[in-house]
């Protein structure tokens, strides 16, 4: 195997790896926190998709002199959009699931093939695509024989800049102490005085508007069909039991790890076979770890 290739496979990693960390982030700290197994994630993440798209489409009948600066309002109004639609789904729907874990399952799965189904209604079956704005067209070539695309480097970038914003509301607010709190124990937090009713539906509000932006980033390298959330969802909630259910810093080396691996394994295998691979793997590792590879540890 060539030089060439070998970076541009794990390039390749590191792309798949920025969508399954925005993802992942945003499921970690709402399984985390509330023990919910939201199975609409990922037509959250394909809400963001089409938030984009629209604002894309705006742009260019509205203002199509703007076009080269519609993504970063885009980004911005994807996470909008689904934080506040996972505000009025925690107050509205998932607050009376909790301590149900079955129920939730089942409730979400069901939440997912209608919101497919509005997609499916309200944008055709068929997919979709945006733009690239002008600054993000064209690739960097470092060396020869080596292309690297604009807009993929834009997507890395953007979830370097969304996982500070995420660790800086964790760990330097007073928000984010209380998130931590409710997260380590429950009980106490609220006996103390924390509200752990309105701590869950911003948490969770906060888990969506992840899944908006990563679903906003995803329009970069791929069209957005009804569908879109599913084929992600499965590699999520693999990425976050692998990395640890409650570390930030776990879910971020679980989607690196995974990301390469699959990245690697289908340029070796198929596509089957480099999932089975992977999923073995992440069993395997279970076995031994069943916290997660990269667990918090914390005291019940």
């Amino acid at each position: 195997m060539s030089f060439d290739i070998a970076v541009m496979q794990a390039f390749n990693g590191l792309s798949l790896f920025t969508v399954l960390a925005l993802m992942a982030l945003g499921l970690a700290i709402i399984f985390g926190l509330m023990g919910v197994i939201n199975m609409a994630h990922g037509e959250l993440m394909a809400m963001g998709a089409y938030t984009t798209y629209l604002t894309a489409v705006v742009f260019e009948r509205l203002a199509p002199t703007l076009l080269s600066v519609y993504l970063p309002i885009a980004v911005v109004l994807a996470f909008t959009v689904t934080f506040a639609f996972g505000l009025g789904l925690e107050r509205s729907f998932i607050r009376f699931l909790y301590h149900r874990p079955l129920d939730t399952m089942l409730a979400t799965w069901g939440l997912s093939l209608i919101l497919q189904q509005s997609f499916r209604s309200l944008f055709g079956p068929r997919e979709v695509g945006v733009p690239s704005p002008s600054w993000l067209r064209g690739a960097w070539q470092p060396m020869g024989g080596i292309s690297i695309p604009l807009s993929r480097l834009f997507i890395i970038g953007l979830t370097v800049v969304v996982g500070c914003a995420l660790y800086r509301l964790l760990f330097a607010t007073r928000w984010g102490l209380r998130i931590r709190a409710v997260t380590q124990n429950r009980a106490m937090s609220g006996a103390v005085g924390i509200d752990t009713a309105r701590v869950d539906a911003v948490t969770f509000a906060i888990g969506s508007g992840l899944a908006g932006v990563a679903g906003s980033a995803f329009t970069m390298f791929a069209s957005t069909g009804p569908v879109t959330g599913q084929q992600y969802i499965v590699d999520t909630f693999i990425v976050v039991v692998f990395g640890g259910v409650e570390s930030l810093l776990g879910t971020f080396l679980s989607a690196f790890t995974i990301a390469q691996m699959q990245s690697w394994l289908e340029f070796m295998l198929t596509g089957s076979m480099a999932k089975a691979s992977i999923l073995l793997c992440v069993i395997v590792a279970l076995y031994f770890r069943p916290a997660g590879l990269f667990a918090a540890k914390v005291r019940r």
